[in-house]
């Protein structure tokens, strides 16, 4: 939000010569971030002044329209001559007031200007728009000053045009929706300085009348309970808006559309009411407020026509929709050029219907930012009022004296409070008398244990506010407050965050890391030392992954949890694999040009409990029970850790030094088993063999198991989920559930030979559908003790060998730890590796 400080003056007495930084640290403070700070003074040096047109001569002959003028700068070009100026704009004429910057003066962004010719005359100085002073993004035509600035040519223009204001961009967290107002930020401010604040809302305002201004029906007093309108005919279709107004529009990022428009703009930034402005010659029929039926059709004022769902609010006539409720109106009662009875609509939306309807239509209004934070439900009938009244001053309306106010507002319900709870919970001393002035000063309303401070501030018990409960009322603006852990919130702040001691806590005793956490980097390490770039993904989901990844209608992994409210109504699902938001990440850095990518992430996956129902009600009065604890945890999902890697294009480069190597299934296992093995797993208690799981490849899948367990999955995923997802062919991926690992076995240290190895080479031949690794095990088990290592080094098939055959040549060394093997022994050692292969398989020596 943008904000000038002018304007918050006329709403709190700010110290007159008050700083900008003393400012910017009152709202930091206050919990309010500062997200930059604006001198508008020093964006435009030099001489920046007012122009009034003289002469204007068409100049022809080139690419697009040109004008030579002569500005009457009075005296500041020095000569009291008219300025000489060139300008392409087309939208003022003689005896416009214009504004101008001088040779010498400097436009935001550096941009210099001096005194040149260009087409074929001198052009001394520049006539500027709004975008070239950085007063908005309208570029189409310069500024022209509308007749009721009381400027004479050769004035300065910054106050003219409100570059003499210093403007602050703030960040306003979601649970202070009433500091998006000029009212909010004042309210603040008045308690950070302790100084008067004038609350633009608390003015007289005409309550509602029995005859309506407008047939209104609320069908959904859940979604609206508060409906507000009327009625100014007679408006002059041609009036402007002022030109004080426009300038504060601007300076808070919003462009200026009409006069009826924005005055529901302007007094939205001073309120904080959200309103709406209909043109109520184009409505038929009396109006509806209720839910979309699905499917719904509404072409909103950008535009775009919106298919509505069932949870979407609409207004309606006789038509049909004709506004998204609370999110932006409809083209077709839209105030136009020729509109000449407004119809002014304030009303006080459910701010999560509010949040989930533009959500789902991606439309982030300035109004939806402010209902989804929470609106003072008080404030209809007074923003009403002052758009009236604004129109009937500037556009020539009469107001009409019929007042619509369907009031469904439940009154706010008192929260009691231990007088003593915020020196508990906060550990500084807070007097009873304090935190009761602190939260007045709020706005709450404060009974009952009140009276007794009052009464006898000095009595024992009462001085410390043990046993005194109060019953605090919050004011309607602020909706946050709904727990005496709030209020606390709210006097520790007001008393000042600085008050409160930084204490650092001590360390726990133990080792460091925990045993689920070493692990975790130790497999992250892992795959990063093996050119792996770990990514982190958003675990939102759409319900369309599961049939892109080809799940199963069975598939355990088809079940997820819906989130209540998501931030995209296109991904509403929490995921099951790692694999949907990972393989989204390596489609988009192949969007991106990327060709060769092994991506890694290790994250949670989420798993449904069916049938847990909902989880109890918890308060943050004290800490829960045990039992609620265990209640809670039944029904949060499963979230087991689970690692995944993802590879596409050339493993190995090609280069000058030869040709290079696809990534291919057998790295993505061995990347899976590079996993297990930073995980601890001995290599012993690791299984592979073929498998047939979704979303990979059935031919090129392999599961990996430790201790007879499945852990997880690898090889190349299934030509259809690379052509649902545009991925390239052969993209490999694994996926292992680290939760499943059992702990790691304690190693002892290997004892090391100084004898030298027998090295013998053996090729098997075997049915093609028996896996090398039950051959390598095979003949680890009959090799016996003196076997060192084994490891296949080629793998050959051909018509010599026979239909469906193979051949699998392992490397295997032998070692003695007290002597030098002889060569009978190590030949005897081969032998009965090869006999319990060929017992167990049906392997056969090749060329035997």
């Amino acid at each position: 939000m943008r904000v000038s400080v002018s304007w918050l003056r006329e709403y709190v007495d700010l110290p007159a010569y008050l700083p900008t930084g003393d400012l910017e640290q009152a709202l930091i403070d206050l919990g309010i971030e500062v997200e930059s700070v604006v001198d508008l003074r020093a964006t435009v040096t030099g001489q920046l002044v007012v122009g009034e047109v003289r002469e204007i001569e068409e100049l022809t002959g080139f690419k697009k329209p040109i004008r030579f003028c002569r500005v009457d700068v009075g005296d500041a070009n020095g000569t009291g001559e008219p300025q000489e100026i060139v300008c392409g704009a087309r939208n003022f004429a003689p005896g416009d007031r214009v504004v101008v910057i001088l040779p010498g003066g400097v436009l935001p962004g550096g941009f210099a200007i001096g005194a040149r010719k260009t087409y074929g005359h001198n052009s001394n100085g520049m006539i500027c728009s709004a975008k070239e002073l950085g007063l908005g993004d309208d570029h189409s035509g310069i500024i022209v000053l509308p007749p009721d600035v009381a400027a004479k040519p050769g004035d300065d223009a910054r106050p003219v045009v409100g570059l003499d204001d210093v403007v602050f961009e703030l960040e306003i967290t979601p649970d202070r929706g009433y500091a998006l107002s000029l009212r909010g930020l004042a309210r603040e401010l008045s308690h950070a300085f302790d100084v008067p604040l004038h609350d633009p809302a608390m003015v007289p305002a005409p309550a509602g009348t029995q005859a309506a201004a407008y047939p209104v029906e609320v069908r959904d007093p859940v979604g609206c309970d508060r409906f507000a309108a009327r009625l100014v005919r007679g408006v002059d279709p041609t009036a402007v808006t002022p030109s004080w107004m426009q300038r504060r529009l601007v300076t808070a990022g919003i462009r200026s559309i009409s006069l009826p428009v924005d005055i529901t703009n302007y007094v939205m930034l001073e309120l904080g009411q959200p309103m709406h402005a209909f043109d109520a010659d184009r409505i038929a029929g009396p109006l509806v407020v209720r839910r979309a039926e699905p499917g719904e059709k509404l072409t909103t004022l950008d535009g775009v026509q919106r298919v509505l769902a069932g949870d979407d609010m609409v207004i309606c006539d006789d038509t049909g929709p004709i506004s998204l409720a609370a999110v932006m109106g409809g083209e077709t009662s839209e105030v136009v050029a020729g509109t000449t009875n407004v119809l002014f609509e304030a009303a006080h939306w459910d701010p999560a219907m509010v949040g989930r309807t533009a959500r789902r239509h991606k439309l982030f209004s300035e109004a939806a930012k402010r209902w989804e934070r929470g609106v003072d439900p008080a404030l209809p009938l007074v923003a009403l009022e002052r758009a009236v009244r604004l129109l009937a001053e500037h556009g020539g309306g009469t107001p009409g004296a019929e007042i619509l106010d369907i009031d469904h507002v439940r009154p706010r319900t008192p929260i009691s409070l231990p007088a003593d709870l915020p020196t508990r919970r906060v550990g500084v001393e807070y007097p009873p008398p304090r935190v009761v002035a602190l939260l007045e000063r709020v706005g709450c309303t404060v009974a009952q244990g009140a009276d007794r401070l009052a009464e006898d501030p000095g009595a024992v018990g009462v001085a410390s506010g043990a046993g005194v409960a109060l019953s605090v009322t919050p004011p309607s603006w602020r909706p946050d407050l709904t727990d005496p852990a709030d209020l606390v919130e709210e006097v520790v702040r007001l008393d000042g965050y600085d008050r409160v001691p930084s204490v650092l806590p001590a360390a726990p005793p133990g080792r460091g890391l925990t045993p689920r956490q070493r692990r975790r980097r130790a497999v992250a390490g892992s795959l990063a030392e093996r050119g792996y770039v770990e990514v982190l993904a958003h675990p939102f989901v759409s319900p369309e992954l599961a049939d892109q990844l080809g799940l199963p209608a069975d598939d355990p992994r088809r079940p997820a949890v819906r989130l209540a409210n998501p931030l995209s109504e296109e991904e509403p699902l929490l995921r099951t694999t790692l694999l949907g938001p990972l393989l989204g990440i390596l489609k988009r850095n192949l969007g991106r040009g990327h060709r060769d990518l092994a991506l890694y992430e290790i994250g949670a996956v989420f798993h449904p409990r069916v049938g847990a129902g909902s989880p109890p009600a918890m308060g943050v009065d004290r800490r829960p029970t045990d039992e609620e604890f265990a209640a809670a945890d039944a029904v949060v999902p499963a979230q087991p850790v689970h690692v995944a890697a993802v590879l596409t294009g050339d493993l190995d480069p090609a280069g000058w030094w030869g040709p290079g190597r696809s990534a291919g299934w057998a790295d993505a296992i061995e990347a899976a088993r590079d996993v297990l093995a930073a995980a601890g797993i001995p290599d012993e208690r690791v299984e592979v063999r073929a498998a047939e799981y979704a979303p990979w490849h059935p031919g090129r899948c392999a599961e990996l198991l430790v201790g007879g367990a499945v852990v997880g999955h690898a090889g190349e995923l299934h030509p259809a989920v690379v052509a649902a997802l545009e991925l390239p062919r052969r993209t490999c991926a694994m996926e292992l559930s680290l939760d499943a690992l059992p702990s790691a076995p304690v190693t002892p240290a290997p004892a090391v030979s100084g004898f030298p190895p027998a090295l013998i080479d053996v090729a098997l031949v075997v049915d093609e559908s028996v896996p090398a690794e039950q051959v390598r095990r095979a003949l680890e088990a009959g090799a016996g003790e003196l076997l060192e290592d084994v490891r296949l080094f080629d793998v050959y098939s051909g018509e010599q060998l026979g239909a469906g055959r193979r051949s699998l040549a392992y490397k295997l060394t032998f070692r003695a730890p007290d002597r030098t093997l002889t060569v009978e022994e190590a030949v005897a050692a081969r032998d009965a590796a090869v006999a319990v292969a060929a017992e167990r398989l049906g392997a056969t020596l090749r060329g035997a």
